[in-house]
């Protein structure tokens, strides 16, 4: 589903700031998959989500989506192929907008958007439907404005937000991070069971080594723009999270 060969990207190029970020980093990712990515400050994580979403263009190397080059594509041309989810639950969603709103323009995403075609999409029963089965009662808030929403709450409606058009791959970017552990565990479930149902191939950053073990079927620990540990199967399963740490 993702292969990215030989890519390097290079921040201020040609500046006394230069930072080369990847030095042509290799990856590939099947069809399915749920990896969860670890790593310090700096290791190059959100920079590779941001490869993948087309917020940050490469360098050198190509990157293909289910076998075809969207090296240079940009982010909004990837949007029918990719999705995300951000740490911060004020982003990707209009806190002026009511959730039926806000969901609406989600379900248009990969089309010429406004609000008023958004809306002509759309229906309120359907709105009701998909956030139902989040369990947290968002069903009957339709008309609320996403302002006035909890953090966990906002972030419950971000990921049924991603996942309500038909796409390949989900991108979490520390999307628990922020929220407390009732609602963390509550989101974290909610990904789980969406990536299932939709039969997405997802990536996770996380700074919570407990969760890269627990969640998804392969762990990466990256450092320094390196992919350091690639970690599968029975490997994966017999660590726990003192072993990870260990590894920083």
């Amino acid at each position: 589903m993702i292969d990215l060969n030989n890519i390097s990207v290079i921040f201020a190029k040609g500046t006394p700031l230069e930072n080369s970020i990847f030095k042509g980093l290799n990856l590939r990712i099947n069809d399915g998959e749920f990896v969860t990515v670890i790593g310090g400050n700096g290791a190059g994580k959100s920079t590779l989500m941001n490869v993948l979403s087309g917020d940050i263009r490469v360098h050198s190397g190509t990157m293909t989506l289910d076998k075809v080059n969207v090296t240079h594509w940009p982010t909004e041309k990837r949007a029918k192929w990719i999705s995300r989810v951000f740490q911060d639950p004020l982003l990707g969603s209009y806190a002026d907008l009511t959730i039926e709103e806000n969901l609406s323009l989600a379900f248009s995403r990969d089309k010429k958007r406004t609000l008023k075609n958004a809306m002509e999409s759309s229906t309120r029963e359907f709105c009701r439907e998909k956030l139902a089965h989040i369990g947290i009662g968002l069903e009957n808030r339709l008309s609320d404005k996403m302002g006035l929403l909890s953090g966990g709450q906002r972030q419950a409606v971000s990921l049924v937000m991603a996942t309500l058009r038909p796409s390949k791959i989900l991108l979490l970017d520390e999307h628990t991070a922020a929220l407390d552990p009732k609602m963390e565990r509550l989101i974290l479930e909610l990904t789980q069971k969406l990536i299932s149902e939709k039969q997405l191939t997802a990536l996770m950053v996380t700074h919570c080594m407990s969760q890269a073990l627990e969640y998804g079927t392969r762990t990466l620990v990256m450092h320094h723009g390196k992919i350091v540990h690639d970690l599968t199967g029975e490997q994966r399963n017999k660590l726990q999270a003192s072993d990870l740490i260990a590894f920083f």
